[in-house]
């Protein structure tokens, strides 16, 4: 149970009034041993100044919060889309959180989601791990983590796709073309998905007996722009390469933008895949080989696990594992797809 002004005035042997003017820093006829022992027990039991402590016990807000980290990138907004349509199919509006891949910055919208009164969360966390999970558990407010897994005791619940072996298949496709010195152009390094994606280029190179080769392998972070730095990278470098796995679709267009800058022909000198399968890669010219993730169905089953979570129609762990699909277009020379 989330714990009230109640609980602190008992535990300090005082007053409800006398928490209330230490809480609204007016502590005046409260000595100071007394105001300073109350603030422990606030900070000790976690306890969050706001209506959500004087009224959750029997208050449903019908409220989602919905933390991101990147608005800009075209696979966030169909996510959104999709939660934000089941969640209002049950009575449910949705707060929209757009971190910018800033921890902190996630940190102080999770705190003020719980302000808010929010009867659960869907996270899709910057960092590997958050200390703010034990203030979600603390205040017994569900949550659902979205396409980054964490390690975290408190995590039961989580929808992702299986990014290992949707780069697995991807590369395999390209070894299956002949190629074999394939390059591999990473997100952000700290995202447990960029070590995921990594981990089947690099197995798949492996089972296929192909040395894994260190100059081939560029990261940065999943924007137009990265891909295109990376890329220039690769060709300043001399690095021989004949195909690209890319961390993600935006990758892949920088990357194709630069390819074209060098008057290097894709998919004739170069083959690329991306991953994500976001709309822009069908008219984007060339469009886009890419590793589809079924975003909406993403989004759809994590909102359907929060809300049962909520109803108390769900009681134990769950995780959900979604395949992606290897579409060929017009950056791979077979370009029927396998849609």
């Amino acid at each position: 149970m989330r714990c009230t002004i109640s609980d602190i005035a008992r535990i300090a042997k005082v007053s409800k009034a006398t928490v209330s003017r230490v809480i609204n820093n007016k502590s005046e006829g409260v000595s100071p041993e007394t105001a300073q022992r109350i603030r422990e027990i606030i900070e000790e039991l976690g306890y969050r100044p706001n209506s959500l402590a004087r009224s959750i016990a029997n208050s449903r807000a019908k409220m989602l919060g919905l933390v991101i980290p990147d608005i800009t990138n075209p696979f966030f907004p169909n996510l959104v889309r999709g939660i934000e349509d089941y969640a209002n199919s049950c009575g449910y509006t949705v707060f929209l959180c757009n971190t910018d891949n800033n921890p902190e910055k996630e940190e102080q919208y999770l705190l003020s989601l719980i302000d808010k009164r929010v009867d659960g969360i869907i996270l899709v966390s910057t960092t590997s791990q958050s200390c703010t999970l034990e203030q979600l558990n603390k205040y017994n407010i569900p949550f659902v983590l979205v396409d980054r897994p964490l390690t975290n005791e408190y995590i039961d619940l989580g929808v992702y796709a299986n990014n290992y072996k949707g780069v697995y298949t991807a590369v395999e496709y390209l070894i299956g073309c002949g190629h074999r010195d394939i390059a591999f152009l990473g997100g952000t390094r700290k995202v447990i998905t960029t070590t995921e994606r990594f981990e089947g280029y690099r197995d798949a190179l492996r089972d296929a007996n192909i040395p894994l080769d260190k100059s081939l392998v560029k990261f940065g972070d999943y924007s137009i722009a990265s891909g295109i730095a990376m890329m220039e990278k690769l060709i300043e470098e001399k690095a021989g390469f004949t195909a690209v796995m890319a961390g993600n679709d935006l990758i892949a267009i920088g990357a194709v933008k630069a390819l074209r800058h060098h008057r290097i022909k894709v998919p004739d000198q170069c083959e690329i895949i991306g991953f994500d399968g976001i709309e822009l890669t069908e008219i984007f010219d060339p469009a886009i080989s890419t590793v589809v993730q079924p975003i909406y169905e993403i989004a759809i089953e994590s909102a359907k696990l929060l809300i049962g979570k909520i109803n108390g129609e769900i009681t134990s762990s769950r995780k959900i594992i979604v395949e992606p699909t290897l579409v060929l277009r017009a950056t791979t020379r077979n370009n029927k797809t396998q849609e």
